[in-house]
């Protein structure tokens, strides 16, 4: 199994496939299945019957995941950047860093 490198909550963009090119908040990270929905990305339409939260039923758009291997960190500055762990002068723990700008992750 791979490594994974996005959280839930960072900002990542799509770096390959249909979507290339949008970015949004990571949602929910699936690890078994090396996958992640991204707010606003990969967009599907899903047929639904009535039901209490929607009674007249109809066609919800929601978004569907997308293989952690085409979504790259995107940085403070807006750049999409690979990361990479190291340990924190201060508190001697290991930080997640973005590698283009060097700054850590939060």
């Amino acid at each position: 199994m791979a490594k994974i490198h996005i959280k839930k909550g960072d900002n990542v963009m799509v770096i390959s496939g249909n979507n290339k090119g949008q970015s949004g908040r990571v949602l929910v990270v699936d690890v078994a299945k090396n996958r992640a929905i991204v707010e606003g990305v990969n967009m599907i339409s899903k047929n639904t019957k009535p039901n209490a939260d929607n009674p007249k039923g109809g066609i919800l758009k929601q978004e569907a995941a997308v293989h952690i291997s085409n979504l790259m960190h995107v940085d403070k500055a807006g750049l999409a950047s690979r990361t990479g762990m190291k340990k924190d002068d201060k508190s001697e723990k290991y930080v997640r860093f973005s590698k283009k700008s060097g700054e850590a992750i939060k």
